[in-house]
Protein backbone atom coordinates (compact mmCIF):
# COMPACT_ATOMS: atom_id res chain seq x y z
CA UNK A 1 0.00 0.00 0.00
CA UNK A 2 1.24 3.94 -1.07
CA UNK A 3 0.59 6.00 1.92
CA UNK A 4 1.52 9.56 2.71
CA UNK A 5 2.97 10.51 5.57
CA UNK A 6 4.83 13.69 7.51
CA UNK A 7 8.70 12.92 7.35
CA UNK A 8 8.63 13.02 11.51
CA UNK A 9 7.62 9.81 11.26
CA UNK A 10 10.10 8.26 8.78
CA UNK A 11 12.09 5.47 10.51
CA UNK A 12 14.74 2.87 9.86
CA UNK A 13 13.13 -0.07 7.85
CA UNK A 14 10.42 2.02 5.63
CA UNK A 15 10.21 2.65 2.21
CA UNK A 16 9.89 5.61 0.44
CA UNK A 17 8.40 4.97 -3.10
CA UNK A 18 8.42 9.18 -3.62
CA UNK A 19 10.14 11.80 -2.03
CA UNK A 20 7.43 14.22 -3.24
CA UNK A 21 9.77 17.10 -4.59
CA UNK A 22 12.09 17.74 -7.36
CA UNK A 23 15.53 15.78 -7.41
CA UNK A 24 17.00 19.23 -7.52
CA UNK A 25 16.06 19.30 -4.10
CA UNK A 26 17.66 16.50 -2.45
CA UNK A 27 20.82 14.72 -2.20
CA UNK A 28 19.65 11.16 -3.35
CA UNK A 29 19.97 9.22 -6.25
CA UNK A 30 16.43 8.85 -7.54
CA UNK A 31 13.08 9.35 -5.47
CA UNK A 32 12.75 5.89 -4.16
CA UNK A 33 15.22 4.33 -1.65
CA UNK A 34 15.60 1.91 1.46
CA UNK A 35 15.59 4.10 4.92
CA UNK A 36 18.30 2.03 6.18
CA UNK A 37 19.33 4.29 9.32
CA UNK A 38 18.80 7.08 11.41
CA UNK A 39 21.17 9.16 9.28
CA UNK A 40 18.99 9.00 6.48
CA UNK A 41 16.10 10.41 7.89
CA UNK A 42 18.53 13.45 9.49
CA UNK A 43 19.31 14.21 5.86
CA UNK A 44 15.53 13.96 4.17
CA UNK A 45 14.45 16.63 7.54
CA UNK A 46 17.67 18.46 6.45
CA UNK A 47 16.80 19.02 3.03
CA UNK A 48 13.24 20.61 4.55
CA UNK A 49 11.24 17.76 2.79
CA UNK A 50 7.95 17.44 5.05
CA UNK A 51 6.05 14.78 3.47
CA UNK A 52 7.13 11.65 1.26
CA UNK A 53 4.86 8.49 -0.12
CA UNK A 54 5.94 5.25 1.89
CA UNK A 55 5.00 1.86 0.22
CA UNK A 56 4.17 -0.71 3.42
CA UNK A 57 4.39 -3.68 1.25
CA UNK A 58 8.46 -3.22 1.05
CA UNK A 59 9.07 -1.34 4.44
CA UNK A 60 7.28 -0.96 7.55
CA UNK A 61 4.27 1.39 7.93
CA UNK A 62 3.71 4.48 10.83
CA UNK A 63 1.35 2.23 13.25
CA UNK A 64 4.43 -0.79 12.72
CA UNK A 65 7.12 1.32 13.80
CA UNK A 66 5.47 3.86 16.32
CA UNK A 67 5.12 0.14 18.02
CA UNK A 68 8.75 -0.81 17.40
CA UNK A 69 10.04 2.66 19.22
CA UNK A 70 7.63 2.37 22.10
CA UNK A 71 8.40 -0.60 23.04
CA UNK A 72 12.11 0.01 22.45
CA UNK A 73 11.75 3.44 24.68
CA UNK A 74 10.07 1.23 27.11
CA UNK A 75 12.58 -1.08 27.11
CA UNK A 76 15.06 1.17 27.82
CA UNK A 77 13.06 2.94 30.42
CA UNK A 78 13.01 -0.77 32.74
CA UNK A 79 17.08 -1.62 31.88
CA UNK A 80 17.84 2.17 32.96
CA UNK A 81 15.50 1.59 36.22
CA UNK A 82 17.29 -1.84 36.74
CA UNK A 83 20.87 -0.17 36.80
CA UNK A 84 19.82 2.56 38.81
CA UNK A 85 20.39 0.62 41.92
CA UNK A 86 23.98 1.68 43.84
CA UNK A 87 26.30 -0.62 43.79
CA UNK A 88 29.22 -1.11 46.15
CA UNK A 89 31.97 -2.33 44.01
CA UNK A 90 34.73 -2.31 46.27
CA UNK A 91 37.88 -1.35 43.46
CA UNK A 92 41.24 -1.87 45.13
CA UNK A 93 42.88 -0.09 42.08
CA UNK A 94 41.96 2.35 38.99
CA UNK A 95 41.18 0.61 35.65
CA UNK A 96 44.08 2.36 33.92
CA UNK A 97 46.79 1.04 36.51
CA UNK A 98 44.88 -2.23 36.25
CA UNK A 99 44.71 -2.30 32.68
CA UNK A 100 48.41 -2.84 32.52
CA UNK A 101 48.73 -6.20 34.12
CA UNK A 102 45.50 -7.11 32.33
CA UNK A 103 47.13 -6.67 28.62
CA UNK A 104 49.19 -9.29 30.05
CA UNK A 105 46.88 -11.58 31.59
CA UNK A 106 44.68 -11.59 27.60
CA UNK A 107 48.33 -12.47 25.80
CA UNK A 108 49.19 -15.15 27.93
CA UNK A 109 45.37 -16.36 28.11
CA UNK A 110 44.93 -16.44 24.31
CA UNK A 111 48.07 -18.12 24.20
CA UNK A 112 47.17 -21.18 26.31
CA UNK A 113 43.49 -21.72 24.96
CA UNK A 114 45.17 -21.34 21.58
CA UNK A 115 47.54 -24.25 22.73
CA UNK A 116 44.83 -26.44 24.46
CA UNK A 117 42.46 -26.65 21.15
CA UNK A 118 45.85 -27.62 19.07
CA UNK A 119 46.48 -29.96 22.01
CA UNK A 120 42.85 -31.43 22.39
CA UNK A 121 43.05 -32.11 18.17
CA UNK A 122 45.77 -33.99 18.23
CA UNK A 123 44.50 -36.17 20.64
CA UNK A 124 46.49 -34.85 23.39
CA UNK A 125 45.23 -35.24 27.18
CA UNK A 126 43.63 -32.08 28.67
CA UNK A 127 45.86 -30.64 31.83
CA UNK A 128 43.71 -28.67 34.78
CA UNK A 129 47.09 -27.02 35.84
CA UNK A 130 47.43 -25.53 31.87
CA UNK A 131 43.93 -22.93 32.55
CA UNK A 132 44.42 -22.90 36.37
CA UNK A 133 46.97 -19.98 36.38
CA UNK A 134 45.54 -17.85 33.73
CA UNK A 135 42.17 -18.05 35.47
CA UNK A 136 43.74 -17.21 38.54
CA UNK A 137 44.99 -14.37 36.97
CA UNK A 138 42.00 -13.46 35.75
CA UNK A 139 39.64 -13.83 38.70
CA UNK A 140 42.49 -11.55 41.00
CA UNK A 141 42.13 -9.09 38.25
CA UNK A 142 38.21 -8.96 38.22
CA UNK A 143 38.76 -8.48 42.29
CA UNK A 144 40.77 -5.76 41.70
CA UNK A 145 38.79 -4.16 38.99
CA UNK A 146 36.61 -5.77 36.25
CA UNK A 147 36.50 -3.06 33.81
CA UNK A 148 40.63 -3.81 32.36
CA UNK A 149 39.71 -7.31 31.27
CA UNK A 150 35.97 -6.30 30.09
CA UNK A 151 37.10 -3.81 28.49
CA UNK A 152 40.35 -5.31 26.70
CA UNK A 153 37.92 -8.37 25.86
CA UNK A 154 36.31 -6.35 22.94
CA UNK A 155 39.31 -6.00 21.14
CA UNK A 156 39.45 -8.81 19.14
CA UNK A 157 40.81 -10.15 15.52
CA UNK A 158 37.95 -12.37 13.61
CA UNK A 159 39.96 -14.85 13.00
CA UNK A 160 40.72 -15.74 16.76
CA UNK A 161 37.08 -15.78 17.91
CA UNK A 162 37.35 -19.22 19.75
CA UNK A 163 39.80 -17.97 21.58
CA UNK A 164 38.80 -14.76 22.34
CA UNK A 165 35.45 -15.56 22.85
CA UNK A 166 36.65 -18.36 25.46
CA UNK A 167 38.71 -16.07 27.48
CA UNK A 168 35.58 -13.19 27.88
CA UNK A 169 32.81 -15.80 28.73
CA UNK A 170 35.24 -16.71 31.84
CA UNK A 171 35.97 -12.96 32.44
CA UNK A 172 32.23 -12.32 32.14
CA UNK A 173 31.57 -15.13 34.38
CA UNK A 174 33.74 -14.43 37.11
CA UNK A 175 32.49 -10.66 37.18
CA UNK A 176 28.91 -11.88 37.49
CA UNK A 177 29.25 -14.30 40.08
CA UNK A 178 31.51 -12.24 41.76
CA UNK A 179 28.62 -10.33 41.52
CA UNK A 180 26.21 -12.61 42.90
CA UNK A 181 28.21 -13.24 46.30
CA UNK A 182 30.20 -16.64 45.34
CA UNK A 183 33.22 -17.39 47.23
CA UNK A 184 36.24 -16.92 45.71
CA UNK A 185 37.41 -20.35 45.59
CA UNK A 186 33.98 -21.24 43.77
CA UNK A 187 34.12 -18.30 41.90
CA UNK A 188 38.03 -19.68 40.64
CA UNK A 189 36.50 -23.52 39.52
CA UNK A 190 33.40 -21.73 37.84
CA UNK A 191 35.95 -19.79 35.70
CA UNK A 192 38.10 -22.99 35.06
CA UNK A 193 34.34 -24.12 33.53
CA UNK A 194 34.19 -21.22 31.58
CA UNK A 195 37.05 -20.85 29.57
CA UNK A 196 36.36 -24.48 28.50
CA UNK A 197 32.71 -24.34 27.97
CA UNK A 198 33.99 -24.65 24.11
CA UNK A 199 36.74 -26.82 23.93
CA UNK A 200 34.49 -29.63 22.49
CA UNK A 201 34.65 -27.68 19.20
CA UNK A 202 38.66 -28.36 18.64
CA UNK A 203 36.71 -31.83 17.85
CA UNK A 204 34.30 -30.31 15.20
CA UNK A 205 35.45 -30.13 11.57
CA UNK A 206 37.31 -26.80 11.08
CA UNK A 207 35.39 -26.68 7.31
CA UNK A 208 31.89 -26.23 9.37
CA UNK A 209 32.85 -24.09 12.25
CA UNK A 210 34.48 -21.34 9.99
CA UNK A 211 31.20 -21.92 7.01
CA UNK A 212 30.27 -18.42 6.06
CA UNK A 213 27.01 -19.60 4.76
CA UNK A 214 23.77 -21.32 5.85
CA UNK A 215 24.48 -24.40 7.85
CA UNK A 216 22.34 -27.47 6.73
CA UNK A 217 20.34 -29.70 9.55
CA UNK A 218 23.44 -31.70 9.61
CA UNK A 219 26.27 -29.63 10.13
CA UNK A 220 23.94 -27.96 12.98
CA UNK A 221 23.54 -31.56 14.41
CA UNK A 222 27.28 -32.00 14.25
CA UNK A 223 28.12 -28.09 15.95
CA UNK A 224 25.94 -29.25 19.00
CA UNK A 225 27.87 -32.41 19.45
CA UNK A 226 30.67 -30.00 21.02
CA UNK A 227 28.83 -29.82 24.31
CA UNK A 228 28.87 -33.37 24.71
CA UNK A 229 32.32 -33.45 23.23
CA UNK A 230 33.11 -30.77 25.94
CA UNK A 231 32.27 -32.94 28.64
CA UNK A 232 33.85 -36.25 27.80
CA UNK A 233 37.08 -34.58 27.33
CA UNK A 234 36.86 -32.25 31.15
CA UNK A 235 35.69 -35.77 32.56
CA UNK A 236 38.86 -37.36 31.81
CA UNK A 237 40.68 -34.52 33.08
CA UNK A 238 42.26 -35.08 36.19
CA UNK A 239 41.21 -32.99 39.11
CA UNK A 240 38.33 -31.61 37.28
CA UNK A 241 35.74 -30.75 39.70
CA UNK A 242 31.99 -31.61 39.04
CA UNK A 243 31.59 -27.37 39.45
CA UNK A 244 33.36 -26.70 36.38
CA UNK A 245 31.96 -29.46 34.47
CA UNK A 246 28.42 -28.32 34.92
CA UNK A 247 29.11 -24.47 34.04
CA UNK A 248 30.48 -25.50 30.54
CA UNK A 249 28.06 -28.69 29.98
CA UNK A 250 24.56 -26.74 30.49
CA UNK A 251 25.66 -23.67 28.89
CA UNK A 252 23.35 -24.27 26.05
CA UNK A 253 20.47 -24.93 27.76
CA UNK A 254 17.39 -22.72 27.96
CA UNK A 255 14.86 -22.38 30.31
CA UNK A 256 11.73 -22.83 27.67
CA UNK A 257 13.50 -26.34 27.01
CA UNK A 258 14.46 -25.11 23.78
CA UNK A 259 18.16 -25.66 24.26
CA UNK A 260 20.52 -28.40 24.25
CA UNK A 261 21.65 -31.25 24.91
CA UNK A 262 19.47 -32.16 27.18
CA UNK A 263 16.24 -30.09 26.12
CA UNK A 264 16.58 -29.33 30.15
CA UNK A 265 13.56 -26.67 31.34
CA UNK A 266 13.47 -24.45 34.79
CA UNK A 267 15.24 -25.86 37.70
CA UNK A 268 16.48 -28.88 35.88
CA UNK A 269 19.20 -26.50 34.84
CA UNK A 270 21.32 -25.28 37.33
CA UNK A 271 22.30 -21.58 38.41
CA UNK A 272 25.67 -21.96 36.83
CA UNK A 273 24.00 -23.32 33.30
CA UNK A 274 21.39 -20.32 33.56
CA UNK A 275 24.05 -17.73 34.05
CA UNK A 276 26.21 -19.10 31.65
CA UNK A 277 23.61 -19.19 28.61
CA UNK A 278 23.11 -15.43 29.25
CA UNK A 279 26.91 -14.71 29.58
CA UNK A 280 27.58 -16.63 26.27
CA UNK A 281 24.94 -15.52 24.24
CA UNK A 282 25.54 -11.80 25.49
CA UNK A 283 29.50 -12.27 24.67
CA UNK A 284 28.76 -13.76 21.16
CA UNK A 285 26.10 -11.32 20.21
CA UNK A 286 28.70 -8.55 20.90
CA UNK A 287 31.22 -10.30 18.93
CA UNK A 288 32.04 -9.86 15.30
CA UNK A 289 32.48 -12.43 13.11
CA UNK A 290 33.13 -12.82 9.65
CA UNK A 291 29.80 -13.87 8.08
CA UNK A 292 27.92 -11.01 10.40
CA UNK A 293 28.06 -7.85 12.54
CA UNK A 294 28.20 -7.34 15.70
CA UNK A 295 25.60 -6.22 18.22
CA UNK A 296 25.93 -2.77 20.33
CA UNK A 297 26.41 -4.20 24.06
CA UNK A 298 23.18 -2.08 24.82
CA UNK A 299 21.22 -3.00 22.67
CA UNK A 300 22.15 -7.28 23.31
CA UNK A 301 21.35 -6.38 26.65
CA UNK A 302 17.80 -5.23 25.48
CA UNK A 303 17.69 -8.60 23.21
CA UNK A 304 18.00 -10.64 26.34
CA UNK A 305 16.16 -8.67 28.53
CA UNK A 306 13.58 -9.47 26.22
CA UNK A 307 14.27 -13.52 26.33
CA UNK A 308 14.14 -13.14 30.32
CA UNK A 309 11.66 -15.55 31.57
CA UNK A 310 11.45 -17.52 28.16
CA UNK A 311 14.82 -18.53 26.95
CA UNK A 312 16.37 -16.93 30.13
CA UNK A 313 16.22 -16.54 34.36
CA UNK A 314 14.71 -13.44 34.56
CA UNK A 315 16.11 -12.80 37.85
CA UNK A 316 19.47 -13.38 36.46
CA UNK A 317 18.78 -11.18 33.77
CA UNK A 318 18.41 -8.24 35.64
CA UNK A 319 21.39 -8.99 38.12
CA UNK A 320 23.79 -9.38 34.70
CA UNK A 321 22.23 -5.90 33.64
CA UNK A 322 23.33 -4.71 37.26
CA UNK A 323 26.61 -6.48 36.87
CA UNK A 324 28.06 -4.56 33.64
CA UNK A 325 25.80 -1.96 33.41
CA UNK A 326 23.41 -0.72 30.33
CA UNK A 327 26.22 0.93 28.93
CA UNK A 328 29.38 -1.78 29.02
CA UNK A 329 32.76 -1.11 29.10
CA UNK A 330 33.55 -0.12 25.64
CA UNK A 331 30.39 1.40 24.50
CA UNK A 332 30.02 4.18 22.22
CA UNK A 333 27.88 6.74 23.72
CA UNK A 334 26.30 9.99 23.24
CA UNK A 335 26.20 13.18 25.57
CA UNK A 336 23.75 15.87 26.25
CA UNK A 337 27.06 18.30 25.37
CA UNK A 338 26.49 16.71 21.57
CA UNK A 339 30.24 14.95 22.26
CA UNK A 340 30.94 11.10 22.05
CA UNK A 341 32.70 9.24 24.43
CA UNK A 342 34.02 5.67 25.20
CA UNK A 343 32.79 4.13 28.27
CA UNK A 344 35.98 2.73 30.11
CA UNK A 345 34.93 2.08 33.99
CA UNK A 346 31.50 2.58 35.83
CA UNK A 347 33.26 4.32 38.83
CA UNK A 348 32.44 3.33 42.16
CA UNK A 349 28.72 3.54 42.76
CA UNK A 350 25.90 4.91 40.09
CA UNK A 351 26.56 2.54 36.73
CA UNK A 352 24.18 5.06 34.95
CA UNK A 353 27.09 7.51 35.78
CA UNK A 354 30.62 6.04 33.96
CA UNK A 355 33.88 7.89 33.56
CA UNK A 356 33.57 8.25 29.52
CA UNK A 357 37.01 9.08 27.21
CA UNK A 358 35.97 11.93 25.11
CA UNK A 359 37.03 11.28 21.27
CA UNK A 360 34.43 13.18 19.39
CA UNK A 361 32.49 16.29 18.99
CA UNK A 362 28.91 15.56 16.64
CA UNK A 363 28.38 19.63 16.76
CA UNK A 364 32.17 20.16 14.57
CA UNK A 365 32.26 17.07 13.33
CA UNK A 366 35.68 16.80 14.60
CA UNK A 367 37.51 13.84 16.50
CA UNK A 368 39.37 15.14 19.48
CA UNK A 369 42.76 15.70 19.10
CA UNK A 370 43.72 15.33 23.03
CA UNK A 371 40.73 12.47 24.33
CA UNK A 372 40.32 12.80 27.53
CA UNK A 373 38.64 11.37 30.53
CA UNK A 374 35.04 12.96 32.12
CA UNK A 375 33.64 11.24 35.31
CA UNK A 376 29.72 11.87 34.44
CA UNK A 377 29.25 11.20 38.36
CA UNK A 378 30.99 14.55 38.73
CA UNK A 379 27.94 17.04 38.71
CA UNK A 380 29.77 20.14 39.32
CA UNK A 381 30.05 23.18 36.63
CA UNK A 382 30.61 20.58 33.37
CA UNK A 383 28.33 18.36 34.40
CA UNK A 384 26.98 16.24 31.47
CA UNK A 385 24.86 12.98 30.73
CA UNK A 386 24.16 10.20 28.71
CA UNK A 387 21.38 10.83 26.24
CA UNK A 388 22.17 6.88 24.03
CA UNK A 389 24.12 4.81 22.99
CA UNK A 390 25.68 5.02 19.54
CA UNK A 391 26.26 2.83 16.20
CA UNK A 392 30.20 3.17 15.82
CA UNK A 393 29.61 2.88 12.64
CA UNK A 394 27.65 5.59 11.88
CA UNK A 395 30.32 7.65 13.27
CA UNK A 396 33.54 5.70 11.00
CA UNK A 397 34.65 5.10 14.71
CA UNK A 398 36.16 2.10 16.66
CA UNK A 399 35.56 2.17 20.50
CA UNK A 400 37.79 -0.60 21.10
CA UNK A 401 41.26 1.53 19.88
CA UNK A 402 40.46 4.18 22.66
CA UNK A 403 40.58 1.83 25.70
Amino acid sequence: MIKKISTKYLRAGMYIKDLNCSWLNHPFFGSSLKVRDDETVEKILKYGIREVYIDTDKGLDVIETSLKQELKKQTHEELTKIAERKLERNLKITVNKEIVKARKIKTETIRTIKKIMNDVKLGKPLERSMVEKDVDSITESVFRNEDALMGLGRLRKINEYTYSHSMSVCVLMVSFTKHLGFEESLIREIGIGAILHDVGTSRIPADILKKKSTLTDEEYEMIKKHVQYGREIMEQTAGMSDISIITAYEHHERLDGSGYPNNLKGDEISILGQAMGIVDVYDALTTKRSYRGRTQPTEALRMIYGWGGTRFNFSLVQEFIRCIGIYPVGTLVSLESGLLGVVINHGEEDMLKPVVRIIYNTKNEKYITMPYDLDLADEGENGDRIVNYESPDKWNLQPEVYL
